[in-house]
């Protein structure tokens, strides 16, 4: 439609020309081009802004995986994760995103095992959110969006980091003091519950010349006492206590407590020998157990994996009772996943590229330890990851 007025002037340029049979071809040949060229800058600037406000990115991950739990034979997988997202940037500082990952249901993984004949694998909704930044140093988010919490260390006591909330959020960070508020459905269909959490953190953060210091806090509630598990078997409640009014079929199962958690954090960035540090405790306690009710995750982060021959190393000593958390957004893989476990964890990376990076990581843990069947559960773990964006 931009190339009619021009093509109008043009030809009623040539026809006033033409009526006074002045023009030679020479003039017209240049009006020509110059219409040329101005038509290719004017599509090259459609093109651009387009793509300008485009954004493809995702990763690809191939895992060897062995575990070897007390009391089960030893296991060895090996699995894939794949994971791409689009965002398109629009008028009034708003943003919408679209992301698929493999996996199944699950919440808090979008791992999937690789085998069964060379079968098709999953493919399934990751991301789908619209986000608005039209206030100053703040972000409104709805949909299905990546967690907007802190994680200190990036550790999982609370929330693994698979785990994508599905509701409403408000983040607000001026660079030295920061808040978030969401609100998610576990279940946003009145016919199976409706559970609904919450939940609100905040804290500061203060550059000290020789180390940056952030501290925080937060409160998440999670009423599901009574209620039915959200995901899974019916009496599988990942670490927590429920009940089952026929516990052989099982039948009638519903958790004990609710989840009223009380989270502080603090976190610690520095450098020695001329590497990065990081070092991060967090801290929880459930308000409404009546026991098995905290815990704790302490560790330290040394180097970044960020270019080719980078190594990065961490280690982790986690202690999460049964009752702390709500289990089934908890790590997924420290001691089989959810809460109810303690012990270490520890690994070691090590940069291809910029884009691509090794990394083998060691959970010496002990499981299900409020349920009366305490065991000993190790986990090794073997990855090569590639991003792109």
């Amino acid at each position: 439609m931009r190339r009619l007025p021009l093509f109008l002037a043009v030809a009623a340029l040539w026809g006033g020309f033409s009526a006074q049979a002045e023009v030679s071809e020479e003039e017209f040949n240049e009006l020509k081009a110059k219409y040329a060229a101005l038509a290719e800058k004017v599509d090259g600037k459609r093109d651009t802004s387009w793509a300008e406000r485009i954004g493809i990115s995702g990763d690809f991950r191939y895992r060897y995986e062995n575990i070897d739990e007390q009391g089960k034979d030893e296991r060895n997988r090996s699995r894939i994760r794949a994971r791409t997202a689009i965002k398109a940037a629009l008028p009034n500082d708003i943003e919408v995103g679209l992301g698929l990952a493999t996996g199944s249901k699950d919440p808090v993984s979008a791992n999937v095992t690789i085998g069964g004949g060379g079968s098709s694998k999953e493919i399934n909704l990751d991301l789908a959110y619209a986000s608005w930044t039209g206030l100053s140093n703040t972000v409104l988010s709805g949909g299905k969006f990546k967690n907007p919490f802190i994680r200190p260390g990036g550790n999982g006591l609370l929330w693994d980091g698979d785990w994508r909330p599905e509701g409403l959020s408000v983040g607000w960070d001026n660079g030295s003091f920061f808040g978030t508020a969401l609100g998610t459905w576990l279940d946003g269909d009145s016919e199976g519950g409706s559970e609904f959490a919450w939940g609100v953190q905040g804290g500061f953060k203060t550059d000290l010349g020789h180390a940056t210091v952030m501290v925080g806090a937060g409160y998440f509630e999670i009423g599901v006492e009574g209620e039915q598990t959200v995901y899974g078997e019916p009496d599988d409640f990942f670490g927590n206590r429920g009940t089952c009014t026929d516990p052989v079929t099982p039948a009638g199962c519903t958790y004990d407590y609710n989840y009223e958690e009380v989270e502080v954090f603090a976190e610690v960035v520095t450098r020695l020998a001329g590497q990065a540090v990081r070092f991060f405790a967090d801290y929880v306690q459930n308000q409404d157990a009546d026991d098995h009710d905290t815990g704790w995750a302490v560790g330290v982060k040394l180097g970044k994996v960020k270019d080719t021959g980078k190594w990065e190393a961490g280690y982790l000593y986690q202690d999460l009772e049964a009752d702390a958390v709500f289990g089934l957004l908890a790590d997924s893989d420290f001691g089989g996943g959810g809460s109810d476990n303690k012990g270490h964890r520890m690994y070691i990376g090590y940069g291809l590229n910029k884009m691509a990076a090794l990394q083998a990581t060691y959970f010496i843990n002990e499981a299900n330890i409020a349920a009366g069947n305490p065991h000993d559960y190790d986990r090794f773990m073997l990855d090569i990851q590639f991003k792109y964006k």
